[in-house]
Parts: structure tokens; sequence; C-alpha cells
């Protein structure tokens, strides 16, 4: 009989394939951006019951990623704010850009973590150093610079990520259930790490806006090798009407109805 892939699986057959890839060591080329924004709107984009950070850092980070066992290189981004849950420091992401839908589905689905999809470019020129993000045409983000030397690599950390997990209705009003707060916890390893000297350009987006977040003044650039292992876990559950005013970040308004919100 002829094997129908669309038929039912074992459960072993129906692993999911996104938790098994971050929790093995990927390596990726980073080039990675810090920030200062003004406080005020920082503090807008962060829901419940997430807060702000002492200092309103916002983090950037352009990566070719290479998962091995034959999968191509992929193209990934994060553009995240500093935040605090409870005691705990973390950030959240209000945009992800990636090259592959693979890379996007997973991880929205999976972790809830905002994933779009993207052209996500990193390259260097000797010295020269370049990463950007563009999507609907506009490249949004672009950090350049030049390398001025090679660091000591940076110790063994492990960084913590907060993301809410939820599915609009399908009436078109609310979400399916109680949104969740996920934590991921990314243990990293450097095995290479170079200072970078540059600039951190935010340019308009009706979709991706986060020049709403000026840099006020950059703090530190980096080109590194790094590998990371991804482990989540649902904390718990958030009231629906703390995040309904916060879900338009994930979701691009492309609908004929939509309000054209383009400066």
């Amino acid at each position: 009989m002829t094997t129908v892939r669309y038929g039912a699986r074992s459960l072993d057959e129906i692993a999911n394939r996104e938790v098994e890839a971050t929790s093995v060591d990927t390596w990726a080329t980073t080039l990675v951006a810090t920030y200062l924004t003004d406080p005020d709107s920082l503090a807008a984009v962060v829901p419940p019951p997430l807060r702000p950070p002492d200092e309103p850092l916002v983090r950037v980070t352009v990566a070719t990623v290479d998962v091995g066992r034959g999968y191509p290189v992929f193209g990934a981004g994060t553009f995240a704010v500093h935040a605090r849950h409870e005691e705990i420091a973390g950030d959240y992401a209000l945009v992800m850009p990636m090259t592959s839908e693979q890379a996007v589905i997973g991880g929205r689905e999976t972790f809830g973590e905002p994933k779009k999809l993207a052209d996500v470019a990193l390259e260097r020129d000797g010295d020269r150093v370049r990463g950007a993000f563009t999507r609907m045409g506009v490249t949004f983000v672009e950090i350049s610079g030049a390398i001025e030397l090679e660091t000591q690599s940076a110790p063994e950390r492990t960084r913590t990520s907060f993301y809410l997990k939820f599915l609009p209705s399908p009436t078109g009003k609310g979400f399916d259930g109680d949104p969740l707060l996920v934590h991921v916890q990314r243990r990293e390893r450097t095995r290479r790490q170079w200072k970078v000297e540059g600039t951190v350009l935010l340019r308009e987006s009706r979709f991706d806006p986060v020049a709403d977040l000026p840099v006020l003044e950059v703090r530190d650039i980096e080109l590194a090798e790094r590998s990371s292992l991804q482990t989540g876990e649902v904390v718990g559950s958030v009231p629906a009407d703390w995040v309904a005013p916060f879900a338009h970040q994930r979701y691009d308004d492309l609908s004929p109805v939509g309000a054209d919100t383009e400066r």
C-alpha cells in the first residue's frame, strides 16, 4: 500500500521538532547591538505582568544560524527590549525576523515567539560588518561598523526571554483562552568575539515600527561565534484583557479595512 504522508502518524513520528532543534547546541555568527532608548517609549511596549527595567535598554541581534545535519544555514534576528518579570531580569521581543518558514512557525506556535518572515542580512568584508532586517520593502533595522579588535570570549551564560503565547479567537474578538506567559532560557557559549565600533539605524516602517524606540546612545556592539541551547516553560496564565491591547505587536494589518497608520 502506498504511504499517505498526510495520514496519521505515531507519537514518535510527531515529536515536537522545534523543541528538539532548540535543545541541541546550534552555532551562529551573531552581531549584537545594545542601545539606550527613551524610558517612556520602552515602558509603552511592555505588557503586564512584565515591567520595564531599571535602565531602558534595547538588544538587537542579527545572526546566521547553522543547525547542521544537512539543514541550510538561515538568517535570524531579534529586536527586544529589556524587561522584568517579578524578580527575574530578561528581555521581551517585539519582532523576530526569520528567513525560513520552518523557523517562524515552530517558534511562534511552541514558545509564542513573535517571529515573522523577513530578509535577514549579516555581511562581513574585512573589518567592516553589517547586519539588517528588511520586510515589506523597508530595511527597518541596520547595524554597521568596523571591527576594532578581538576580545576575550564571554563566559558561558544563561539569558531569559519572556513571551506571551496566544491565538486569536475565530470570532474576531479576544483569544481562544487566556494567554500563557512563557519563560525561555538560552544557555550560550562563545568561542570567538570581536568588539565593533558602529551605529544602529532605525527606519520608519508601518509594519515594524521599531523607530518609535529611538537610539539615544549605543552602549555596545559585538560580533561573535556563539552556540545556544534553548529550553522553555509556561510559568502561568495572563488575563486576556492585559494582553489584548498588545496583541497587534505580532500581526501585520494587511486587510482592506485596516487602519492606515503609515506616517
